[in-house]
């Protein structure tokens, strides 16, 4: 590549390098260049929508018109997609309704096919770019007084860039799978899941992470059979008698059914505009209130559109809100509610109506995703504490298909919920297996042995130490993430407790820990000092989940990329 033009590395060829190479070929300027790295062989998918994080029968949890625009959208792609393509997911222009969810791996083709268009398009309006696959980028070193980054490659040794941009996408680091027979740290790639088992399989987690696994667990050790009325029962292998899936749920809850979306993309008019919130962190010491959030940017909209939810929320604050929608779900039987939900939301997706108050939910939680670094500790831990618990349960949006799977297992009697709390714990037995160690709802400790454990909290928010580029560490050019405590009192008693993730400076300031690295509002990191780099930036959300507690996914992509995008050329 020629050293004339600014040269920009984009570090990983998934949904967020592709998000980010549109961008950049959307700018308007010319006067770059562009290589990108990707560790496999293909573009576009990343890990869910590709092998690594699917099989056949794992979905999306999105329809084709929720999905941001990239060159085509998927209903104007299937019309000239590949025969052999759409014959392996039975898929046809006629049989295709953009409403409805897809399967992970066909959209991880039609991901492919977008990343090859937006090559041509740079390729036709001047820009160069060169894409290394089955590139492994082992470290990233970047040199100030050079005011340039080299990027170390397997095979490929050190390339000297200008700017780079880490997009490097899920990381689920193992820890004692491979160690401990039956031990899994994640159920990725979903091919491992594919045993067949004859006890029961403990699953950690209820989120759509454990469905995938439930999803492949389930086909390998019975069947799903729908009868002419499209319902759906399971049938366990007569090989396979003893086989059951306990799902250890924190409080025994389930996630909710997705819906209708009134605005796909997670939007709204009325919410806070980046003048309102700077306006108002300038008159309350640089902090963001999470009240000034919640206020605005969910209770106020329900003012006009929900006039007779709004008066039933109006008086109440995050602790009363959470509490009042949690002491339903926590009342009622999870299974009885995940069928009310159910209904709740075919019913919502046949009439095209929104579950309003979910869907401002789901956009508040994206719009608090930006400004959440200049939150207070304070506020930081109500948000992890109280109100991103209820949030992850609301915005899971399991899709229908899983849904109706779910109930059948339950129905067969496959498919348990254990209520677990969260000092729960699972230790591995050197024999093989694990030992689940909780305490239920009437406060008993309770311990069982299982053969087969399953991690399946989703991704994983991944310390400062975890960070992949070593000399980034080393020699500081990334620091850890963490939030001042508004009241120094609240600091000291918060450092009394847990003095491992409580921290006070020079002055007196308390400072708490959160995960991952510093970035700015640009996705720039930041280094010991505080300064931001003019020349890396991040967008790799396990790294970054600190300052940015919303994985939102294609959504946060196409935000986070035109942040970064306006920043280099700015």
């Amino acid at each position: 590549m020629s050293d004339a033009r600014l040269r920009i590395a984009i570090l990983g060829g998934g949904p967020a390098g592709m998000f980010m190479l549109k961008r950049l070929i959307e700018s308007g300027n010319r006067d770059f260049e562009i290589a990108v790295f990707e560790k496999t062989d293909h573009l576009g998918s990343g890990m869910p929508y590709s092998r690594e994080g699917a099989n056949e029968e794992h979905i999306t949890n999105v329809s084709g018109n929720e999905i941001p625009m990239l060159v085509t959208s998927v209903s104007d792609w299937v019309k000239n997609a590949p025969r052999e393509v759409l014959q392996a997911f039975d898929i046809t222009p006629e049989n295709f309704h953009e409403f409805k969810v897809l399967p992970r791996l066909f959209f991880g083709h039609y991901l492919s096919a977008q990343f090859q268009l937006l090559l041509a398009k740079a390729k036709d309006i001047g820009i160069r770019t060169k894409v290394y696959l089955k590139s492994h980028v082992v470290d990233v070193v970047d040199s100030p007084e050079l005011n340039q980054t080299c990027v170390e490659v397997s095979d490929l040794g050190t390339l000297k860039f200008d700017r780079v941009i880490i997009c490097t996408g899920h990381n689920w680091p193992r820890t004692d799978e491979g160690k401990v027979d039956g031990y899994f740290d994640s159920p990725y790639p979903p091919s491992k899941l594919e045993l067949k088992l004859n006890h029961p399989v403990a699953i950690k987690g209820s989120s759509l992470t454990a469905i995938d696994a439930i999803r492949t667990l389930a086909r390998h050790n019975g069947e799903f059979i729908k009868d002419e009325n499209g319902c759906v029962s399971y049938h366990k292998s007569s090989d396979s008698p003893e086989f059951k899936l306990m799902m250890h749920s924190l409080d025994g809850l389930l996630p909710a059914i997705r819906f209708h979306l009134e605005d796909t993309h997670l939007s709204n008019d009325s919410l806070l505009t980046a003048e309102e919130i700077s306006k108002h962190r300038e008159e309350n010491d640089g902090f963001l209130s999470l009240d000034f959030l919640f206020e605005y940017n969910f209770k106020e909209i329900f003012r006009d559109k929900e006039p007779a939810f709004y008066e039933k929320i109006k008086d109440m604050n995050i602790e009363s809100f959470v509490g009042s929608m949690m002491d339903l779900r926590e009342r009622l039987d999870p299974f009885l509610l995940f069928r009310a939900e159910y209904a709740e939301a075919e019913k919502s997706i046949k009439r095209r109506e929104s579950v309003y108050w979910k869907e401002m939910l789901a956009v508040l939680s994206f719009a608090m995703n930006y400004p959440a670094k200049y939150l207070s500790a304070e506020d930081m831990q109500r948000l992890t504490k109280v109100l991103m618990p209820l949030i992850s349960i609301v915005i899971a949006f399991v899709p229908q298909n899983s849904a109706r799977e779910m109930l059948a297992l339950y129905d067969a009697g496959v498919l348990e919920l254990i209520p677990v709390d969260k000092e729960s714990e699972v230790v591995p037995e050197p024999k093989g297996g694990v030992i689940y160690k909780y305490k239920d709802e009437m406060d008993q400790v309770k311990s069982a042995y299982y053969n087969t454990f399953v991690n399946c909290i989703g991704q994983p928010r991944l310390s400062y130490e975890q960070f992949p580029f070593k000399t980034m560490l080393l020699n500081k050019t990334i620091s850890p993430a963490h939030v001042r405590f508004r009241l120094a009192t609240e600091g000291r008693v918060a450092m009394e407790r847990n003095s491992r993730q409580v921290e006070v400076d020079g002055s007196g300031n308390y400072y708490l820990k959160v995960a991952g690295i510093t970035i700015n509002d640009n996705f720039q990191v930041a280094d010991q000092f505080g300064a931001y780099n003019e020349r890396i930036y991040i967008m790799a959300v396990p790294y970054i989940s600190g300052y940015n507690p919303d994985y939102s996914g294609l959504d946060f992509c196409e935000e986070a990329s035109e942040r970064i995008v306006k920043s280099i050329f700015k």
